[in-house]
């Protein structure tokens, strides 16, 4: 077979595998996404977390809304759905601003952020945004449907060892605080002691243990 010929036959099955291996790919970013939301799933929120903490100061945001079982009860699935679609699109929202940043729906009730963030001033912002853009009522059929947010954040350049796990450790528990203290947002102290993992044991969540460590302190609203 001449070069030619040769190069003629590849040709197709060369673009055929380029094809192949494109739509390999969006079916496994498809894959490791929220089906209803399109945010990240936990497991690939956590690598790119890893990723991007490393690559500079980030700020971080746990969340989790408040008063979602009960519109779930009372008005069905599909406004609870509704609710989370809307919470999604508020993380988006948030992402608007300089490149580079992730969102993530944990689970159930549960989203979290990462974005890089130069300077720790516009943390405050950042969290106080998300509160008030997450607690605007969602409409659905005619029902204005509202729910609270617990939000808390941390600046990763506060941190002795600016890691992503002490990082989402530290934005995860200002977050449990708040929704101990009836919603909000918080951030974590700079000096606050560092924290054994919350992760899967907040109270009256199935599988969890009471806490044992000392609460941080934290300041915000």
């Amino acid at each position: 077979m001449s070069p030619r010929l040769a190069a003629a036959v590849a040709a197709p099955l060369a673009a055929g595998w380029g094809v192949h291996t494109l739509v390999w790919r969006r079916r496994l970013e498809a894959a490791r996404r929220d089906p209803l939301t399109g945010l990240l799933t936990r497991e690939l929120f956590e690598q790119r977390a890893v990723r991007l903490l490393a690559a500079g100061p980030c700020a971080v945001a746990f969340i989790d809304l408040d008063g979602f079982k009960t519109v779930n009860d009372t008005h069905g699935h599909a406004a609870g759905d509704a609710v989370l679609t809307a919470a999604a699109g508020c993380l988006s929202d948030a992402l608007n601003g300089p490149p580079g940043g992730i969102a993530a729906r944990l689970g159930g009730d549960e989203f979290a952020l990462v974005a890089p963030m130069a300077d720790p001033v516009a943390l405050p912002w950042l969290l106080r945004g998300l509160h008030d853009e997450l607690t605007v009522p969602t409409w659905v059929d005619g029902r204005e449907l509202a729910v609270g947010a617990s939000v808390g954040g941390c600046w990763s350049g506060d941190l002795p060892i600016p890691d992503a796990s002490s990082a989402m450790r530290r934005a995860d528990e200002a977050m449990y605080i708040a929704k101990r203290g009836g919603g909000g947002w918080l951030t974590a102290a700079p000096d606050a002691p560092a924290l054994a993992t919350v992760n899967g044991r907040r109270a009256g969540r199935p599988g969890t243990h009471p806490r044992t460590d000392t609460a941080p302190e934290v300041s915000g609203q």
